[in-house]
């Protein structure tokens, strides 16, 4: 009797605790399973979505960078050419000059002034001193001067009378100055500074077993008797 009530109430116990291991090691770790597989499914459906919505941007992307590609030409075409600033100023110096020997005008001195910092910019500056025919060619170098493209400013004028009995001839200073955006030198590999006679790019051979290694012949050794070098 007391083993059928045993039975009785054990069985129910091993069934209960049989599904509370089903329900906790199968049903649960299913469900974690799912829910991750459904989390990673709807990731992959954002990112496809953001990838497909990128793809769809590209034509008006292209179409923005071609007009910001078109934009910065056209600034740069407002600067002063130059891969250094000394570059740059000889430019603006050959610039200034054809302008006032086109008008007739006749340069007597020039020189380039401290560059001054203006943003990402650099503001060069050069004076000249020129003698110009009369006040009609002043004013053609002047108008030529600022409608230049690259942009150029007179930032001081002086004028003078060169012979006041013959007052048409002027002696001018004048200091011009424009932008410039100074570019990076770059240095290729036939420049770079190495062994004369060694090509560029090749590698410098040191030592008896380097050199035996590279296939280099090793110079013949003294006779005996020969005197030494």
């Amino acid at each position: 009797m007391n083993k059928n009530r045993t039975l009785i109430i054990g069985i129910p116990l091993i069934l209960m605790l049989f599904g509370l291991v089903i329900y906790r090691y199968g049903y649960l770790r299913a469900h974690t399973e799912i829910a991750s597989i459904r989390e990673e499914q709807s990731m992959g459906e954002k990112t496809l979505g953001k990838y497909v919505a990128l793809i769809a941007e590209k034509p008006q992307l292209e179409k923005r960078l071609a007009q910001l590609t078109e934009t910065r030409k056209a600034d740069d075409a407002k600067l002063i050419e130059g891969q250094t600033l000394s570059l740059a100023a000889a430019n603006l110096q050959d610039t200034v000059k054809g302008i006032v020997s086109s008008r007739g005008g006749t340069i007597s001195s020039e020189r380039v002034g401290k560059p001054e910092d203006l943003d990402k910019f650099k503001v060069i500056t050069t004076s000249i001193d020129a003698v110009v025919p009369d006040v009609r060619a002043l004013s053609d170098i002047l108008y030529s001067i600022e409608t230049q493209t690259p942009y150029l400013v007179v930032k001081e004028l002086d004028t003078r009378v060169r012979d006041f009995r013959n007052p048409r001839e002027l002696m001018i200073r004048m200091d011009v100055s424009a932008l410039t955006r100074p570019g990076e030198i770059v240095r290729l590999p036939s420049q770079e500074p190495g062994i004369k006679g060694q090509k560029p790019g090749e590698k410098q051979i040191k030592g008896p077993a380097e050199k035996e290694k590279a296939g280099v012949p090793a110079p013949p050794p003294h006779e005996a008797g020969a005197p030494g070098k």
